[in-house]
């Protein structure tokens, strides 16, 4: 746009490698998931920003498997987990996190543009469940809703306020057929 010179055609070949990389080489048939990483057997809720971004359409039946898989593997009622790997290094962590906030509110906005809006709203507000008296959120939440990690976590914010705002189209009629 500034008509800045750069190797134009260099990065659309190698961002489309990207692209087709992700739906062959982090695809698990067993799963019907798109996986953590090339060769994982687990999901990551990481995954959840893929059709938040426009990578992949809400609609995609790789999507819909996978937002399946987090559900089974890494929802606990409005509580996501970003993956639950304890028995091995993720991230080089070692042993238990709490949830993710962020993943929650992205867990709702994706259940929302897969028109699941009841469902979609009913996380959102259970999530929000776990604001504290100002409602604000920390990174991540225990297993009695504690605040966990960096308080106050700007990324959750972020994730909430984008769930906030798609869900309140929604459920208004204003979104039409944008997903």
């Amino acid at each position: 746009k500034r008509s800045l010179p750069a190797p134009l055609e260099e990065w659309q070949t190698l961002r489309n490698n990207i692209y087709e990389s992700v739906f062959t080489e982090f695809w698990n048939e067993d799963l019907q998931a798109l996986v953590a990483y090339r060769g994982a057997d687990f999901v990551d809720a990481s995954a959840l920003l893929m059709p938040l971004m426009r990578f992949i359409s809400p609609a995609d039946p790789r999507w819909l498997g996978t937002l399946k898989a987090i559900e089974r593997d890494l929802a606990d009622g409005s509580r996501v987990y970003r993956y639950r790997q304890q028995s091995r290094e993720v991230d080089g962590l070692h042993g238990m996190e709490g949830s993710f906030a962020a993943c929650s509110f992205w867990y709702a906005e994706c259940l929302a543009r897969t028109h699941q809006t009841a469902k979609a709203h009913d996380i959102f507000e259970r999530t929000l469940s776990y604001g504290n008296h100002l409602g604000l959120f920390a990174e991540e939440l225990g297993s009695s809703g504690e605040h966990l990690g960096n308080f106050p976590q700007a990324f959750t914010h972020l994730a909430l306020i984008s769930a906030a705002y798609y869900l309140d189209k929604d459920l208004s009629g204003q979104l039409g057929t944008w997903r």
